[in-house]
């Protein structure tokens, strides 16, 4: 005898396998989506690894197949394959532009100078540190060479002023003046030299060439001189 109870209870299992039904749909829908999200990750995961070595190789050695055109930068650091640093070219932050180059163990060996007075100069040093070559070019176009022992005391200056006048200069081991040689604008040469106490030598004349070989050779007549 069937009654309100039966239909019940055929309804209510009805309900239940439905329900079922859409658990096991959304279980299958879940599995599908962390299989989804799991690919999506391996994925995103090995685009960002490429993006990083394409970076790396792109900063090392540029980007394949193009050259830059432009490169903008305050300053630049050259590093050997030990990582020490070789070499600096920059600006300053009083407008001055130095280029260095060092050696293995970080001296200074040579450096090349800008300043912001428009004064340029080069200069080359030993491993202790002492120029032993230094050029320059001042703003009022004056040039000047020096030179240096190993103790780092300047001995050779040669220089041209703005008005053309030229000098060569000799200093001994003590820094002191020993003789010099100029041109001045006017084309006049003069002659100085000096003794260690500092006091001016007289210069010798220099005789005559022809005088001197005539008087070594025999049979050479001697030129008469004028009375």
């Amino acid at each position: 005898m069937s009654g309100p109870s039966t239909r019940l209870d055929a309804d209510l299992v009805r309900r239940e396998g439905a329900l079922v039904n859409r658990l096991e749909r959304l279980e299958r829908e879940y599995r599908r989506l962390r299989r989804y999200t799991a690919s999506l990750l391996i994925g995103v995961a090995i685009l960002l690894g490429l993006a990083v070595a394409f970076a790396i190789v792109s900063a090392r050695y540029g980007l394949p197949g193009t050259v830059a055109e432009i490169v903008s930068a305050k300053k630049f650091v050259l590093r050997g394959q030990e990582g020490a640093v070789r070499g600096l070219w920059g600006t300053e932050a009083d407008g001055s532009i130095r280029f260095v180059l060092q050696d293995r163990k970080g001296r200074s060996r040579a450096k090349l100078n800008l300043l912001s007075d428009g004064s340029a100069g080069l200069s080359l040093a030993d491993t202790a540190g002492y120029p032993h070559a230094v050029f320059a070019l001042l703003p009022d176009n004056s040039v000047s060479v020096a030179f240096a022992d190993k103790t780092g005391i300047t001995r050779t200056v040669f220089g041209v002023s703005p008005d053309g006048s030229a000098t060569l200069v000799f200093v001994d081991r003590k820094g002191s003046t020993r003789a010099s040689l100029g041109v001045d604008g006017h084309g006049e040469g003069a002659l100085n030299l000096l003794d260690r106490q500092g006091r001016a030598l007289p210069a010798e004349p220099v005789e005559p060439a022809s005088d001197s070989i005539s008087s070594e050779v025999p049979g050479t007549p001697t030129p008469a001189r004028k009375r």
